[in-house]
């Protein structure tokens, strides 16, 4: 069955103030809550926060970096999800990008497809128990063992853009998270990751009518994610190459306001749902249509409050149409 998600924070005011709007977006049909990690707050505290106040809600983490935790510490954090929320908590685990994991937290950035996989196969053997003493291709654990293994061992899913690794998703975890890309991008990944897979797409939305408004949005957020490496290759293998090829010619030069009004106006529309509610909702089926097990919405706030407008979208909200 298709669920909506909502990617955590979704208002301002920290992360006390979003106790409220989640029990709201609960009742308008969301079902699952994300916790996003880049510089504002980590993976796992809004998770259990979200716990607290809305017990029955799906949560997941979108994602978690593969290196800038120890595999260990990454297993005792899952477990605690787990047994906080058994049965409804996915750790979302990935290479993420030499920004964060070597600009930010000063940890080489080297071989992240096997690095991801090693970490899935040590949390895999962890988290179910074992004591775990191997040497892994990137790295080694000698004689780990969770001293309280969850009774219920959580779905671990890879964060993945290009075939290797999604693949890789299909065969090491319980699916992928897929991110920055169309419905009918999603169309093309999702068979390579594999029958009875779960899928989850972070689906980036801003329903505004303002046009203007929305591009500019828009078109910065794309530069600011697409000019990262591995974002880059990624759109290069969905075909996108030419397309943005003069975007990422004058970020290279330093002249970001013009890498920002070079991206076309259809990769725009292809890789940010905007419009009216009904036309963003319609768009949002799309990635279900394509086969997206969970959409988690990251709603942009171009002019219009972050938890309105994802209300305006909520599944419920349909139903009142």
């Amino acid at each position: 069955m298709a669920r909506w998600g909502i990617t955590l924070p979704l208002t301002d005011g920290g992360l006390a103030a979003q106790r409220e709007p989640l029990a709201r977006l609960r009742s308008a049909g969301y079902a699952d809550a994300w916790s996003a990690e880049v510089a504002q707050y980590d993976a796992f505290t809004p998770l259990v926060l979200a716990n607290e106040w809305e017990p029955g809600m799906n949560l997941g983490t979108a994602i978690v970096p593969a290196f800038t935790r120890g595999p260990a510490t990454l297993a005792v954090s899952a477990a605690a999800m787990a047994e906080l929320a058994p049965g409804r908590f996915t750790l979302g685990i990935g290479s993420s990008s030499d920004v964060i994991v070597s600009k930010w937290n000063s940890v080489p950035f080297e071989r992240p497809y096997y690095r991801t996989r090693d970490v899935v196969r040590f949390l895999r053997m962890a988290l179910a128990g074992e004591k775990v003493d191997r040497e892994f291709d990137t790295f080694a654990v000698r004689g780990f063992r969770l001293a309280s293994p969850p009774a219920e061992v959580p779905k671990i899913l890879v964060a993945a853009l290009r075939e290797q690794m999604l693949r890789m998703a299909g065969r090491e975890s319980d699916g992928a998270i897929i991110n920055w890309l169309s419905p009918e991008d999603a169309g093309k990944v999702v068979p390579i990751v594999g029958e009875d897979k779960e899928i989850v797409a972070r689906v980036f939305v801003a329903p505004v009518t303002d046009r203007s408004a929305f591009l500019e949005g828009a078109r910065r957020a794309i530069a600011a994610y697409l000019n990262v490496g591995v974002y880059a290759d990624f759109h290069r293998w969905l075909g996108r190459g030419e397309q943005l090829e003069q975007m990422w010619e004058l970020w290279a030069r330093g002249d970001r306001a013009g890498a920002v009004r070079a991206i076309p106006e259809d990769v725009v529309d292809a890789l940010v749902v905007g419009g009216t509610a009904d036309q963003c909702r319609r768009r949002i089926a799309e990635y279900f249509d394509n086969g997206v097990s969970v959409v988690t919405l990251a709603v942009m706030p171009f002019g219009v409050d972050p938890l309105e407008a994802a209300l305006s979208l909520a599944p419920r909200a349909a139903e009142g149409d």
